[in-house]
């Protein structure tokens, strides 16, 4: 099958062509007939599927269809004819700039709008007009409060990932959101499953749907050598990375981490000890995120600590290695994270450390990816022998602890070795 017997625009396959897409993937197969023949789709479909063009190609030959768009019903509101709503900033704004490629060669607007990002800007842009809008769902609940955003003459709304946004506690916002829209209105939800909540909700805002589900790839790529370290508890594992970022042969790195604390902590311990180090965790404001990433692409940041969400559509073509400090929960998210290095057919390094209190999250992994993760040990680190101590949840921090509470926890869980 090729993009030309999907009867997009010609406008669309020279974007497309542009962009290096050749033929289309499984996801966008079946949803852009059933999207541009009108009808309402729920997909599942995890990342990596292709479905941001899955949605989006439609959505844009439909504009185009009409170029004019209709003058807002309040001055100054922003009234979008398409809505995609996201769940985190970074994959609204992966979204709107994949929007901005695809409709290259048509005269439309993509306006995305996020938390942690100046209003009057965001404002300004709204009032210049917007076909296509991306949006997080409580910025966008603060621009309808305001009337900045004019949902009534909407023809089609998106929810991405739409079980993430439920998690995340977006389930009164989206509510609150369609219930601003036209009843008429076409409707496309993707989520990983649609069970409980999810299910519901779909039940509840689409009309006779196209059902189509699509699994992304399991295996990792073949270009990322894939290792595993045992570790003793969490100070083995500092001395694990800092051996590794020491190496020549170690470029530019992500270490994922659990907890935006952490990543701040891990972040300091390594600028300490010499490493240009930065953080990148959700509680930052957009413009401290935006300079990271720039200074990490400029080569001024040579170890990024990130927690998933945050690291979420991060693309810098010389990661070299991506370190899990921390295990991911879920399986799927080993490969997300893996997935930063070796881009573009360049190889690359994917190392976890694992205690081996988690030898149960590491299989998991492994029966998820269909291969067996090597273990590796660096000489004079080496994992000592599995205690009952090894199975304790505590953990130690990267610095002294705060209270003195701590410090007898810590000489509990961790006694010092007798003569």
């Amino acid at each position: 099958m090729t993009f030309e017997s999907l009867n997009l625009t010609p406008e669309l396959l020279q974007a497309l062509t542009a962009c290096g897409y050749t033929t289309p993937t499984d996801i966008q197969a079946q949803t852009i007939p059933a999207l541009l023949a009108g009808r309402d789709v729920i997909a599942s479909a995890q990342t990596g599927t292709g479905k941001t063009a899955a949605f989006v190609l439609p959505a844009l030959q439909k504009l185009a269809a009409q170029p004019v768009a209709p003058r807002p019903r309040q001055r100054g509101a922003g009234v979008p004819r398409v809505l995609v709503l996201a769940p985190t900033r970074e994959l609204a704004q992966q979204v709107a700039t994949q929007a901005v490629r695809y409709g290259q060669q048509l005269r439309l607007r993509t306006v995305c709008l996020f938390g942690g990002a100046p209003y009057p800007t965001q404002i300004r842009e709204l009032e210049r007009g917007v076909d296509l809008l991306v949006a997080t769902p409580g910025r966008l609940m603060d621009h309808v409060e305001r009337q900045r955003v004019d949902l009534s003459q909407l023809q089609i709304l998106v929810l991405d990932e739409a079980d993430r946004m439920l998690d995340m506690g977006f389930h009164e916002d989206v509510e609150r959101i369609c219930a601003q829209t036209p009843a008429a209105r076409q409707t496309v939800l993707f989520s990983a499953t649609f069970d409980g909540a999810i299910g519901r909700l779909a039940a509840k805002l689409t009309r006779e749907p196209v059902r189509i589900d699509v699994k992304a790839a399991t295996s990792a790529p073949v270009a990322i050598e894939q290792r595993v370290h045992f570790a003793d508890d969490r100070a083995h594992k500092y001395r694990l990375l800092d051996r590794l970022l020491a190496d020549p042969g170690t470029g530019q790195s992500i270490v994922f981490i659990a907890t935006k604390r952490d990543a701040e902590a891990l972040a300091i311990k390594l600028q300490d000890e010499g490493h240009t180090a930065a953080a990148l965790h959700g509680d930052m404001h957009q413009r401290d995120r935006d300079r990271t990433l720039l200074k990490m692409r400029r080569g001024g940041v040579r170890t990024l600590v990130a927690t998933d969400v945050a690291a979420r559509g991060i693309d810098v073509a010389g990661i070299t290695h991506v370190i899990n400090f921390d295990l991911p929960k879920q399986a799927e998210n080993y490969l997300h994270r893996i997935g930063r290095t070796g881009r573009a057919g360049a190889s690359g390094v994917a190392v976890s450390f694992a205690n081996h209190s988690e030898r149960g999250t590491l299989r998991q992994i492994e029966r998820y990816t269909g291969a067996a993760i090597a273990a590796h040990v660096i000489p004079g680190l080496e994992p000592r022998a599995r205690t009952s101590r090894d199975t304790d949840s505590r953990r130690p921090s990267y610095d002294k602890p705060r209270y003195s509470r701590d410090n007898a926890r810590s000489r509990q869980a961790y006694p010092p070795k007798r003569a």
